[in-house]
């Protein structure tokens, strides 16, 4: 892997081709999911029974569709102790730490007879995607996790979760005990655009949502974008990605691993190191070649790596973190001696990763904090989500008769100044009245 000195004409070049590589989405597939979700919208539940016959599991009927309590039991049966540890563990501590994002309705009173105020409500019902990826061989269990626990300390009524099933039509067991774990009230056997449109639309069998939560491939991410407004969504989200900023002291075979923890979610993810130190970017490089040999999603890794990853340079930490507020990376690490001496330098980035003992992962799967984060640069204006993303809230007002006569006449000079005549009168009526 090439090694860039920072600053200089091809670093840069190469952090242009990185930061513009954006969704990646052509024409043709937009169009392609727009005439799915029009299906869906149009026919139903016979639209997404065909997408999901035809992609996914060829014999699988529409009595099929929702996951029955069958399933459940014996998807109880099918997971090893181990496991049912693991995600114990996470639930605990990804509820703890979304507990503490809840907020409260509130009433002010500061102003004599005028009462206001703000009541936070949840959404009625949201839906939770998760990818099946490989015929549901490899269920991204954190996905239900971290869609499903705030929806729920939001206090949504119904939360709903989609994923594809297998050839069979099945749900990975994994999957269905995540979802009991974390109170999911219904699952359906469905992926992809086909299943963003019912989530979206409704069908006779599909429960209509407020809110669409959950990553997904280009299919997903492009139903998303275009459902948003008749619903709620989390975010745009684009490719995966790590920066890694790293002092003399870091451990390269540490570095190597990080970048490739992201290189391997996808051909388009990127993963770019930020050193101070040659020696270090020159062993990392080596140590990306050792580790990939043995990866077994290898082929994904090395074309990340090879198109939007990147060994760097720089003259010291100041300049990495200024690098990485102009990124605003979905991922970054301070891999280096002392990073709380340095975090308060941090301005953009989805989540930020403190020290040798905690890579990347910790984040993924079990340190409480919501791995759906901005991508794609915009962390410089956005948050992970969280159990807001499930909540609306309301504004309260109410006046007094004396309170009201006390601001009318500004009332009315703002709405005639506005040429706004029909809200200056409906002051004026209770004036003259």
């Amino acid at each position: 892997m090439n090694i860039y000195t920072y600053p200089s004409p091809e670093a840069e070049e190469k952090f242009r081709k990185i930061v513009d590589r954006g969704l990646g989405y052509s024409d043709d597939e937009l169009d392609s999911v727009n005439a799915i979700l029009s299906d869906v919208k149009k026919r139903g539940d016979e639209a997404l029974m065909e997408y999901t016959r035809r992609f996914d599991a060829p014999a699988l009927t529409l009595d099929r569709l929702v996951v029955s309590e069958e399933e459940f039991v014996l998807a109880e049966t099918s997971v090893s102790p181990e496991f049912i540890r693991a995600v114990d563990r996470a639930v605990e501590q990804i509820s703890s730490f979304h507990k503490k994002q809840r907020q409260n309705s509130w009433i002010d009173t500061d102003r004599e007879g005028v009462m206001l105020g703000q009541m936070v409500l949840p959404v009625d019902a949201a839906g939770v995607y998760a990818p099946g990826a490989k015929g549901g061989k490899t269920p991204l269990v954190s996905s239900v996790l971290m869609g499903g626990i705030p929806a729920k300390i939001a206090g949504v009524k119904h939360v709903s979760l989609m994923t594809p099933p297998t050839e069979d039509g099945s749900i990975n067991p994994h999957l269905l005990v995540a979802a009991r774990k974390v109170g999911i009230d219904t699952v359906y056997k469905a992926g992809s655009a086909w299943a963003i449109a019912a989530l979206a639309y409704g069908t006779d069998t599909v429960k209509k949502v407020d809110v669409i939560v959950g990553p997904g491939n280009m299919y997903v991410t492009l139903a998303k974008k275009i459902v948003a407004g008749t619903v709620g969504i989390d975010m745009i989200a684009g490719p995966s990605e790590i920066l890694v900023i790293a002092d003399d002291k870091a451990n390269p075979a540490h570095a190597a691993a990080d970048m490739i923890s992201q290189a391997e979610h996808d051909r388009v993810a990127s993963a770019v190191l930020l050193t101070t130190s040659r020696t270090v970017a020159e062993q990392t490089a080596v140590e990306l070649k050792k580790q990939l040999a043995v990866l077994a999603r290898r082929d994904i890794a090395e074309e990340s790596l090879e198109h939007f990853g990147a060994i760097m340079v720089v003259p010291d930490i100041d300049t990495a973190i200024d690098l990485a507020n102009g990124i605003a990376t979905e991922h970054l690490e301070l891999l280096v001696e002392n990073p709380f001496e340095h975090v308060g330098k941090v301005k953009n980035a989805g989540a930020v990763f403190l020290g040798s003992h905690t890579p990347e992962p910790i984040g993924d799967y079990i340190a409480g904090p919501n791995h759906v984060l901005p991508t794609a640069g915009t962390a410089r204006f956005s948050s992970a989500l969280s159990v807001e993303h499930f909540t609306k809230k309301t504004s309260l007002i109410y006046y007094t008769k004396q309170a009201f006569e006390k601001e009318a006449r500004d009332i009315m000079t703002l709405a005639d100044i506005e040429g706004l005549g029909g809200h200056a009168n409906s002051i004026r009526v209770r004036l003259e009245s």
